[in-house]
């Protein structure tokens, strides 16, 4: 009975040891995520300025939301659109280059550093400026064109609603550099028993690529989908820099819509159901694809 009791006193002893380690984490966690979660809630039923007090009004700002605010819905269709081209091309453009990348050549590493630079500092200012620069009517695209007389003059890429979209989607492209290492990782996982049976088999590279890296790789595919979808519904920066919303609203993403009714027009309150609504959609995608990955997800553990 008396090692019993000293050792639940070394077990309470040991657990306390460890919510003191993460004691540090567990306030930050409250303070920096949960309080803010909930005081947004909050004033997402207020009528809020910021500069005076919130004034009750429940539901209101959802109502309005749905009913009175083409913004709402032109934003929602833009990030909508973002989100599925950005998305697929980037996880196929990271896929592709992660295979290059997986075979032993010289200088392998090197080139792995520096296509993964682009994701170090793909959510900066400076990126988001040079973007602007690149892509404006006096850029290097546009006097490339012109030297190969393709163009002959310069064109807004920028300021044409039919190509605004499409300059921030070839940017998120662009900045592949951390699904690309996760791919790596990922094909470095399958055994390389598998190609030899296969190539022993017969199979060509497409076969061995369909049959054996597509599958093995799914479970890779399913976070780096989960990840960029989040990631992508959640782009403010580069649309803020480079377009401002503009023009006509073609580029007025979801989170840049956020800002601008809160930090633009003060409506904080407004913000913040805009915010909640956000959250919502982001969570049923998100559960969607978690129902639905057992269709398509191989876990060798399963078998």
């Amino acid at each position: 009975m008396q090692q019993i009791a000293y050792r639940k006193k070394n077990i309470t002893y040991n657990n306390l040891a460890g919510y003191l380690f993460i004691l540090p984490w567990l306030a930050g966690f409250f303070f920096y995520t949960i309080l803010p979660m909930l005081m947004s809630l909050y004033y997402s039923l207020t009528q809020y300025n910021i500069l005076s007090p919130a004034i009750w009004v429940g539901l209101k700002n959802y109502i309005n939301i749905f009913t009175n605010d083409p913004r709402f819905w032109k934003s929602l269709q833009v990030t909508f659109k973002y989100v599925i081209f950005a998305v697929p091309l980037r996880l196929i453009f990271a896929l592709f280059l992660a295979i290059l990348l997986a075979q032993k050549r010289l200088f392998v590493n090197v080139y792995r550093g520096l296509f993964y630079i682009p994701s170090l500092i793909g959510g900066s200012v400076a990126v988001a400026v040079m973007w602007k620069q690149l892509f404006g009517v006096e850029g290097a695209l546009n006097s490339i064109l012109i030297s190969l007389g393709i163009l002959d003059k310069g064109f807004g890429w920028l300021t044409h609603p039919k190509t605004a979209l499409w300059t921030l989607i070839l940017l998120a492209v662009w900045q592949f550099g951390s699904p690309m290492l996760i791919f790596l990782a990922g094909l470095k996982q399958i055994p390389i028993s598998l190609y030899e049976s296969a190539s022993i088999d017969g199979a060509n590279w497409w076969q061995s690529f369909i049959k054996i890296t597509i599958p093995m790789l799914t479970p890779v595919i399913f976070f780096n989908l989960i990840m960029q979808i989040i990631h992508n519904f959640m782009m403010f920066t580069q649309a803020y820099i480079i377009t401002g919303g503009g023009p006509f609203d073609e580029t007025l993403l979801y989170i840049l819509y956020i800002y601008k009714r809160g930090f633009t027009y003060y409506q904080m309150g407004y913000a913040c159901a805009l915010a909640w609504i956000l959250l919502t959609i982001v969570g049923v995608i998100t559960f969607i694809v978690f129902r639905t990955s057992h269709y398509w997800v191989y876990y060798e553990a399963k078998e």
